[in-house]
């Protein structure tokens, strides 16, 4: 009996269908996502993994010739004399673009929510740099900042002699800093100022009725209700400003000296100027290296920056 009980409860295991509606979701689920996996795996991981692997050879093209070297490349990395020099101009550029450009985006977010008759039209000029070509934004700044051009022009009107903007160092940093928060400001200008049309009106009349100034009631509501939107584009504009390259080749080309010399300007020096790949693709590991640290130290702080964090 127990034998006939045993075989008829395998025929019933056996006799279930494998295609179940659990199975048939998580591959449909997987189907879905699949395009994104394979991208990340053959645009992200493998070309990080060869870029490691890279780093621990010196690769010579004119000679055809790739030797391993073992650690060599990280300790030029640490002898470098010109390294801190970069990375304090990298500093440098990243806080003062992610200040300008999150403090500017924010007055005209908060500027242009006014419902005022043609704001419309004053949103979509503050946001159409974005979306012009970054090359010709450049080439165009860059003309406009020469010891004769149209800046110093302007300037000689009311009697100002205007300095040499991208050969002097005290003017190099501070107009490739202006010239990328003017490109991309309208980006973060959107993104707060979508964030603004969501906070609750309620709020406000309840904080007018209680006597609170304006200034309270930001400081109060609208920062609290925006800090989400606030993280999100401090979090793109680091990365952001870590990753320019176009703006400082065309204007300034990192000099005057390294005073505008990045990393990834001073990276691309090193791999394809002067054929250091090895070190170039160690440097690469030293930008993905700051780029993840500052990520997950920003995202470590939203539970204090963030109003909605528990």
């Amino acid at each position: 009996m127990a034998v006939a009980q045993d075989h008829a409860t395998r025929e019933g295991r056996s006799s279930s269908p494998f295609w179940t509606i659990a199975r048939r979701d998580s591959l449909a689920g997987f189907l879905f996502i699949a395009p994104q996996l394979i991208g990340i795996v053959v645009f992200v991981l493998i070309p990080l993994g060869l870029v490691f692997w890279y780093s621990l050879h010196e690769w010579n093209v004119l000679a055809n010739t790739f030797t391993y070297t073992g650690a060599q490349n990280y300790r030029m990395l640490v002898e470098d004399t010109n390294l801190l020099e970069v990375l304090g101009a990298t500093g440098i550029f990243s806080a003062g673009l992610v200040v300008f450009n999150l403090s500017l985006a924010l007055l005209l977010a908060v500027l242009l929510n006014q419902k005022l008759a043609g704001i419309t039209i004053f949103r979509t000029l503050f946001f159409s740099p974005v979306v012009v070509s970054l090359v010709a934004w450049t080439i165009v700044w860059g003309f406009l900042l020469q010891k004769n051009g149209g800046i110093n022009g302007m300037l000689q009107v009311f009697g100002i002699e205007g300095p040499n903007w991208l050969r002097e160092e005290t003017t190099a940093m501070i107009s490739v800093i202006v010239v990328q928060v003017f490109k991309n400001v309208g980006l973060n200008m959107i993104l707060f100022l979508a964030a603004l049309q969501g906070v609750p009106n309620e709020l406000y009349e309840a904080a007018r009725i209680d006597g609170a100034p304006r200034f309270k009631q930001f400081r109060r509501i609208t920062l609290p209700l925006i800090s989400p939107t606030i993280l999100l584009t401090s979090i793109i504009t680091i990365v952001g400003s870590l990753q320019v390259f176009a703006q400082i080749a065309v204007l300034t080309q990192g000099g005057p000296g390294l005073s505008t010399t990045v990393l990834v300007y001073y990276l691309y020096q090193q791999a394809f100027q002067f054929h250091f790949f090895g070190y170039g693709s160690t440097l690469s590991i030293l930008l993905f290296v700051i780029v993840a640290v500052l990520t997950f130290a920003q995202w470590q702080m939203r539970k204090r920056i963030v109003f909605y964090e528990s």
